[in-house]
This record gives C-alpha cells, sequence and structure tokens, in this order.
C-alpha cells in the first residue's frame, strides 16, 4: 500500500457516476462506535475511540487494526453490489493520516493516542468500490475537539470543535488531503465536509467552515467530477437558502439525516404514527427542500431503529417503543413497512444511505440483517 503522503494512482477508465444514490454506510470501521461493535468495549471505561485509544494504549493498534481487516472486507462490497446498492458512505475521523494533529486533554500523556494506518484501509476500500462499481462518499465523522459531543463525533459530551481555531483549520487541512489523494479516483462521488455538527453551533461560524472545507477541495477535484456534500448541522434547511448556489459554488450536495427515535415523542409514538411521519410529513419535508433550497439532497443516514435503548449511550429513559407490545409476526410486518415508508420518501432525493452495514447486537441498524430478515427489499 502507499504510504500516508503519497496519493493514490488514479483509474484507467473512469466509469460513469450514478443519477440516484441506492448506498449504505460503513459505520464503526473507521471511527469506532461502542453500541456497533460492543465486543471491542468490553471490560474498557472507554465510551468513544479517543478514549479507546488512550485507555488501551501499546495495546490499541494490534487490537484495531485486526478490526479493520475483519469488520468490513472485500467480501463485504460484493454483497453490496450483489444486492444492487451503488455506493457506500465511509465515515473517518480526523486522525485517518497519523500525525500531528490537535491534542485534547482527553487524550492524556499520549499527544497522538490514535492508531495509524486508517488510511491504507482507506485505499483498499477505494480498490474494493472500482472492482465492485460502486462510488464513495468519504465523510469527516469525527472533527478535532468533536462537533457534536457524541461516541461518533470521537469524544463522548465534549464539544469543543467550533472553539478553536486550530480544529477548524485542520478539518480544511485533511478534507483538502482526502482531495487530493483520492480526487482522480473515478469511484469518488463526493467529499462530506462535516458529519452532525451540533444543532448549538453558530450557523455563521458553520457557514464559514464549509466555505473554507469547499475552497480546499476544490483546489484538488473540479465540480465535474466530485460533489461537495454539506450536513444541515441539526437545523431547518431554510437557514441555508441562498447558501452554496451556483454559479459561484457547483455540484453541491445537502445532507439530512432522519431518525424517530431519539425525541420523547417519537419513543411514545405508535408504529402508525411513525409510518406517517416517515411517508407523509417526511416527504412533504423532501418537496419543501427541493422547492426552496434549490440544491439536490440526500439522507445520508437513517434506519429502521425504534428503541433508542440499543443505541445511546448519552439519553436517559425510559426507552418503551412501538413494537413493544406486538408479536413476532407484527415486528415483521411493521419493520418492512416502516422501511418501505421510509425508501418512497428518500427516493424523492438524489439519494440515499442507510446505517448502517454492520453491527454486532442490533439488527434493526444493521443493512445486511435487515435484508436477510426481509425487513428490506432483497434487491435495490
Amino acid at each position: 500500500m502507499p504510504d500516508a503522503a503519497t496519493p493514490a494512482a488514479p483509474n484507467a477508465s473512469p466509469a460513469p457516476q450514478p443519477g440516484h444514490l441506492r448506498g449504505v454506510n460503513l459505520g464503526g470501521w473507521l471511527v469506532l462506535e461502542k453500541w456497533m461493535a460492543p465486543s471491542l468495549f468490553a471490560g474498557l471505561a472507554a465510551t468513544d475511540e479517543t478514549t479507546w485509544c488512550a485507555e488501551l494504549g501499546p495495546a490499541a493498534p494490534a487490537r484495531l487494526r485486526a478490526h479493520w481487516n475483519s469488520f468490513i472486507t472485500r467480501a463485504d462490497f460484493a454483497l453490496l453490489a450483489g444486492v444492487g446498492v451503488n455506493a457506500v458512505r465511509i465515515p473517518l475521523g480526523h486522525w485517518i493520516f497519523g500525525p500531528p494533529y490537535p491534542y485534547h486533554a482527553k487524550y492524556g500523556a499520549n499527544t497522538h493516542p490514535f492508531v495509524t494506518g486508517g488510511i491504507e484501509v482507506l485505499d483498499r476500500a477505494f480498490e474494493w468500490a472500482t472492482e465492485f462499481g460502486l462510488c464513495v462518499i468519504l465523510d469527516l465523522h469525527a472533527a478535532p475537539g468533536c462537533q457534536n459531543g457524541f461516541d461518533n463525533g470521537g469524544i463522548m459530551d465534549v464539544v469543543e470543535w467550533h472553539t478553536r481555531e486550530e480544529y477548524l483549520a485542520h478539518s480544511v487541512e485533511v478534507l483538502g488531503r482526502l482531495a487530493e489523494r483520492y480526487g482522480s479516483r473515478s469511484a469518488l462521488y463526493g467529499i462530506e465536509l462535516l458529519n452532525e455538527p451540533r444543532w448549538d453551533v453558530p450557523t455563521d461560524l458553520l457557514k464559514g467552515f464549509y466555505l473554507r472545507a469547499y475552497e480546499a477541495i476544490r483546489a484538488h477535484c473540479g465540480p465535474e467530477r466530485v460533489a461537495i456534500v454539506f450536513h444541515d448541522g441539526f437545523r431547518s434547511h431554510r437557514e441555508y437558502l441562498g447558501f452554496m448556489q451556483p454559479p459561484t459554488h457547483q455540484n453541491v450536495v445537502f445532507d439530512i439525516h432522519r431518525y424517530q427515535c431519539f425525541s420523547r415523542e417519537d419513543l411514545d409514538m405508535d408504529i402508525h404514527g411513525h409510518l406517517h411521519k416517515a411517508g407523509v410529513e417526511w416527504g412533504q419535508e423532501a418537496a419543501d427542500i427541493a422547492r426552496e433550497l434549490k440544491l439536490p439532497a440526500i439522507c445520508g443516514e437513517w434506519s429502521l431503529g425504534l428503541n433508542l435503548e440499543v443505541v445511546s449511550l448519552w439519553a436517559e429513559g425510559p426507552y418503551d417503543y412501538a413494537l413493544t407490545h406486538l408479536g413476532e409476526f407484527q415486528k415483521d410486518v411493521a419493520y418492512r413497512a416502516y422501511g418501505a415508508a421510509q425508501l418512497l420518501t428518500y427516493e424523492l432525493y438524489r439519494g440515499w444511505f442507510f446505517w448502517s452495514y454492520r453491527t454486532e447486537t442490533t439488527p434493526e441498524w444493521c443493512f445486511r440483517e435487515c435484508v436477510e430478515r426481509g425487513w428490506l427489499p432483497p434487491r435495490f
């Protein structure tokens, strides 16, 4: 594999990019989430990849590299292509290229605790994507200082990304390096600037970061080849009206994530309410975004998850959910209906990405199991 400083070689014959994305996230692979792979965290106090690496210290590299080599493999890319999936969204951390990166107190005595070698895993993912005809969105999922306080942002209960210029600058630098390394790869569909910045990160600051990151990527990737994706930051699309519009900005895609298990209102809703929200309310939202925002949009994350208890490290109960009192047959029907209602809505967008391809213990969040159980279609 090439080293972290060497751009990956371009492909000889670029494949046409799909007009409509039907994709799956490869979560829990290059950014650890405890609920997705609890076996990795067994016996540890760690709640996220930062504290996992800091706690394990010298034992971390062997364990994490074994995870990289087994959690997602070439066979998984083959399976996805076999059922008609045409895209993958790959979450990654700001440490993907290795040190140097900004220090945070959660690192402890080791100024650079993260395991190196992830960039070679990403190189391999591009080879597999090319082999099986999948396109790739690279997603800066965990930024220095953490942008959302969630485990998926790298540091649980910390939201400091937006408070220090060195965190912002390092994020821009990483995005530029990703563009330089993979910009000539035919499998690269787009680069997502930042996953789920929290709702209280100031909108003007977030927009300023997005504009800086856009320029860093466009220095290496022209708009005719590579899309630039930005997340809504848990706020209305109407806060972005007029933002990143052509002709000044080209090939920009708006990303929303839609779940129905994180609010009290959703937890208290029965399955019929969930179906109405997914199929009717969110269908209307899709029409509003298309009409008002004047940018193409994707639903970058969604799932069949309705039970907060199985995924949350931060929210308090009670965790009672829509399927508690249903029999097994009724649950299967409910999952199929919930999946179908969501798919009908997300097909209105440029595309969608299920979260996630694989989990250890939560089938409603595991694409492979959802297909095997018949909750999702056998072919897309």
